[in-house]
């Protein structure tokens, strides 16, 4: 299997020299780990299935594995919003003391499983990728007005279509605040909300009901396809990044090992190690989309 290894001797050296957390790292390609990452017994039987049996030698790429997973986890994980690179994002003209009820689908494909709750408010958190001083090229997200042209809109993905209207920086440059005004008639669902025709749809959270959370975020153990004969120097430096997060308050409480979709960012899985009620941790276990080029 590319971007990892399986051999008994040198994963015993990345556990003995803890370049990971032990036998069940969610990167390391171990049974335990695996289960921790987020896959499931039916995403490796297809595996299993899709890559067929050969007597000879062969290298399988990991987006065959990461591919499995995502077509048995999407008819089943529930869906969520998340927001993992916060920034605050202030409706002007919504009152400070008022929350406007929104809700979506559990699974949009299920209306059996019911729908999930959360509120729309005063301040909210977006993703820091979902604006841009100065829109580059084909950028449909917010932005702030330009020499007299309106800032960008978007819709609060089962909200209201916003407007920027400015932002706050602090001294070394980074977005700490977006402003914007929204239309009160533009609500995801409402007979008006097709008045409002934007190319742009974002996630967010509101800041009075999100929850803090901690996610970890990983990726490939090793930034060579097929790891050299030295393969500690292809260990891939940033195959976990730890960040503090914010999701809706549907996740409140939830079992060890259940599985969602943060919609627009992935699917994830709530730790079964570290996960406490005071501390939420979930596990990034696959990317909406293969990022990573095939060997």
């Amino acid at each position: 299997l590319t971007y990892v290894v399986t051999s008994k001797r040198k994963l015993a050296q990345l556990v003995n020299e803890h370049h990971v957390k032990g036998w069940n790292d969610p990167r390391l390609p171990t049974l335990v780990g695996l289960r921790r990452r987020g896959y499931t017994p039916e995403s490796l039987h297809l595996f299993c299935e899709r890559i067929g049996v050969t007597k000879a030698d062969s290298w399988i790429d990991y987006s065959t594995l990461e591919g499995a997973l995502r077509d048995t986890l999407d008819p089943i994980a529930a869906r969520a919003m998340a927001v993992l690179n916060p920034i605050k994002l202030i409706i002007t003209n919504f009152a400070k003391d008022s929350i406007e009820p929104c809700s979506a689908p559990v699974h949009p494909h299920d209306e059996s499983r019911g729908r999930r709750n959360f509120g729309f408010s005063h301040e909210l958190w977006i993703e820091a990728d979902d604006f841009q001083t100065v829109p580059a090229k084909g950028y449909h997200r917010l932005y702030p007005p330009i020499n007299g042209v309106a800032g960008g809109r978007v819709r609060l993905k089962y909200g209201f279509v916003i407007e920027c209207t400015g932002f706050e920086q602090d001294d070394s440059g980074n977005i700490t605040i977006v402003y914007a005004q929204y239309f009160s008639d533009s609500k995801s669902g409402s007979a008006t909300s097709g008045n409002y025709k934007v190319k742009g749809v974002i996630g967010w959270v509101s800041k009075h009901d999100a929850l803090s959370v901690q996610v970890n975020l990983y990726d490939r153990l090793f930034n060579e396809a097929q790891p050299s004969k030295d393969f500690l120097e292809d260990l891939n430096p940033h195959s976990l990044t730890t960040v503090s997060a914010y999701v809706e308050p549907s996740l409140k409480n939830t079992a060890a090992g259940s599985h969602f979709q943060f919609e627009r960012l992935g699917y994830f899985v709530t730790d079964c190690i570290e996960n406490t009620s005071d501390t939420p941790v979930f596990n990034r276990a696959v990317s909406l989309k293969d990022t990573w080029k095939s060997v």
